[in-house]
This record gives structure tokens, sequence and C-alpha cells, in this order.
């Protein structure tokens, strides 16, 4: 009898046990479901501004696998150096391509350092796997030509050359996704001690074409030299004069006349972008300077509104900025440096501009037609630069880089 009865109760317990069961594994199911779509998310829009794509795609799931050691590239050295391009854009009239910002940032995680070193635009270098020269500026267009898409390498070699260590990984940005960023998190705000203007640079003549139309009056020639036998002297012929044009006010950048008045105010994206551009009543050392005091002011911005403690919004963030900003680094490599950038504390911060100066370490050599103006370094040798990048974090503070 009791055997009869303990066999009738076993259906019933194993029905309530599958009755309990299935749910149980729908809510798992569920669960994992969703934690899976928002790290496929994070990886997906993390890919879309790495240059690897797809295959950066799979690596990333394939990290996030238990007891995979993720470390990135200088990681184990201590020192994780990324440089940082800014350019009009692809597509874009006037160079889009031509790195117009050419920075390197360093990071020694255990330490909580950071330095952050300007390259001048106009510094003679040699393209990587020739034997041509060029300003650095034309470097990322070059390795950008004809489908390569190798501009963040080349620059990466070459920034290695100029710097003396290796550059890791590199980041580039176009106005439009700079601008787009700005007003994203609301602004930065700066405090100018005079007023500033840019009343130059963005209504300069250019030949005339469908965008400057308003004539001038003045013509841009193409010369030549030649030897005279009669002078027994080299000469110089115009063979051809160009019309320059002004584009309509109602297009120009910036306004045709930018001005910033005196005291703090906060910039949004266009006028951060105008002030970090302008350059032509002052020097592209100044502009340098200006461009540091933004980027310091956007960290310190995207910092207090609490985005860098929270990798949804930076993930929120780059998929904002998904169409103008790419890197080498893969997804899995911006996740591990966010991991390290939130471990560190009371974080050193210091900035260089080289320029043409015994402490800048540059200087202009002679001007000639093939070249232009152009800076090389002093003893015409990187030496000095490799030692004071090497040594950097242990140099006196460039005092005149002040992002109040």
């Amino acid at each position: 009898m009791g055997s009869y009865q303990q066999d009738s109760k076993s259906p019933i317990i194993q029905k309530k046990k599958k009755r309990w069961l299935v749910p149980f594994l729908v809510v798992v199911a569920i669960i994992v479901g969703i934690a899976g779509f928002f790290a496929w998310k994070a990886g997906f829009t993390l890919s879309k501004i790495s240059t690897d794509g797809k295959n950066g795609l799979f690596e990333t799931l394939t990290r996030s696998l238990p007891g995979v050691e993720n470390k990135v590239k200088g990681e184990e050295e201590g020192r994780i150096n990324i440089a940082l391009l800014g350019m009009r854009g692809e597509n874009v009239i006037g160079g889009g391509t031509l790195a117009d910002t050419i920075m390197v940032l360093s990071v020694i995680p255990k330490e909580n350092k950071v330095s952050l070193v300007s390259v001048p635009r106009d510094l003679w270098v040699k393209n990587p796997g020739t034997e041509s020269y060029s300003k650095i500026n034309a470097v990322h267009a070059y390795g950008e030509e004809n489908g390569k898409q190798q501009g963040l390498s080349q620059m990466e070699k070459v920034l290695e050359e100029v710097l003396g260590l290796p550059i890791h990984y590199a980041v580039k940005i176009d106005f439009k996704g700079f601008k787009e960023l700005i007003d994203v998190i609301g602004g930065v705000q700066i405090t100018l001690d005079k007023p500033f203007e840019e009343g130059v640079q963005f209504n300069k003549p250019h030949v005339c074409d469908s965008f400057f139309t308003i004539p001038t009056g003045e013509y841009e020639n193409k010369t030549v030299k030649y030897f005279s036998e009669f002078s027994r002297t080299y000469k110089t012929r115009i063979v051809e004069s160009y019309p320059l044009c002004t584009a309509p006010p109602n297009t120009l950048e910036c306004g045709g006349n930018f001005k910033l008045d005196a005291g703090t105010q906060t910039l949004n994206g266009n006028q951060a972008l105008c002030f970090a551009r302008s350059r032509e009543t002052s020097s592209d050392f100044e502009r340098a300077k200006r461009q540091q005091i933004i980027i310091q002011k956007i960290q310190e911005k995207i910092i207090s509104i609490g985005t860098m403690s929270d990798f949804g919004k930076v993930n929120a963030m780059l998929d904002n900025l998904g169409n103008n900003v790419k890197t080498d680094l893969q997804a899995w490599e911006m996740k591990r440096l966010y991991d390290l950038y939130k471990g560190m504390q009371n974080i050193q911060v210091v900035q260089r501009v080289l320029e043409a100066s015994e402490e800048g370490l540059l200087y202009f050599p002679e001007t000639t037609p093939e070249k232009g103006s152009i800076l090389s370094p002093i003893g015409d040798n990187y030496d000095k630069i490799h030692e004071m990048f090497k040594n950097i974090f242990t140099l006196p503070e460039q005092s005149d880089i002040n992002p109040r």
C-alpha cells in the first residue's frame, strides 16, 4: 500500500517540477538575452568607429568570455600612446583628409599620469616606406589615397620617428564630430583675459569657383623659373593668372570675422571649433595651445556630467559620433582603456606644444619654393624631442597652456 502511494505521487511531483522549471528557464533566457543584446549593442556601436570592422566585433565577443586576459598595447610596458588627429572630413573641399590637428596622448595608468603633446602640422617629415618628404599634416592624406585606408597607420609610424616611442593607436575626428561632441555635452566653459578675434582666416580670398564667387579684383599668379641667356641669371615669369574671389557673407565659416568677448563664457560646438582652428592672426603654435585647452575643457565637462562613470553613456556618446570618428582601436580595447581610466585617481596632466624656440625644440629653416614654410627639429635630428617625450612627466610645466 505504501509503495502504491509513493508511486502515485511521483508523476505529480515531477509535473510540478516541470511547471516550475519552464518559467524559470524562460526568465533565465530573457535575462541572458537582454544581457547579450546590450553586450552586442555596445560592441556594435564601438565597432562602428573601429577600422577593423566585423573582425573587431567578433574579437570583442571572444574577449568578453570568462578567463580571457584583456590587455591593450603598451599596458604591459606601463605607458600607452595614442595619436589624436583632427581634420575637415572625407569628401570635404579644402583638404578634407589633411590632419589640421596632431596630438599624442600618453597614459601611465599605474601612476595616474596623462600627457598631451601637440605636433605642428608644418613639421617636415619623411613619408613611411618612401624617399619622399612632406609636411606631417599630409601624411594621413597620402595614406588614405587610392583607397589604401592607411592614414592612421602611416601617421603612427611618422610620430614614432618624431617622438621616439611606440604609438600604439590612433583616433581621428572630423570637424562635424568635434562640434557634435561639444553640443552633446552642453558646451565647454572658458575664461579669456582679453577679447579674441580672428578677422582674416575665415574670409581669405581663393581662386574663384562655385563657392568663392565674389571677385576681389586680385589675382594669384603661377610662376616658373628659367635661365636667361641674356643676363646669365635665373629669372621668374608668370605663366598663368587666376582671379581671386571671396565667398558670400552668409556662407563664410565662423561668420567671416570670429570674435569672443573677454571673461567667462560657454562655447557651443561651432564656437569651440572656430576658436580651436583660428591661427592666421596669431600662429599655429598658439592655435595648438587653444586646442589643448579645449580638449581639457571637454574632459572636465564629461567628468562633471558623470559620463565617464557610466559606460552606457560613453557608448551612447560614441554612437552619436559613429560617422565622424574613426580609430584602429578595437571595441574591446576601447572598453579596456575605459576601465583603466576609471581606475585612475587624482590624475596628473602634463601638456606641451612643440614650437619654434629652444624650449619648443623646433626651428624654421630657410623658406624655399619647393617646400614653402616648414619646421625642422633643432640639430636636424629628433634626439632632443625623443628625450623630452620620454621624460615629459619630470619636466617643468609649459606655463602658457592655461585651461582656466
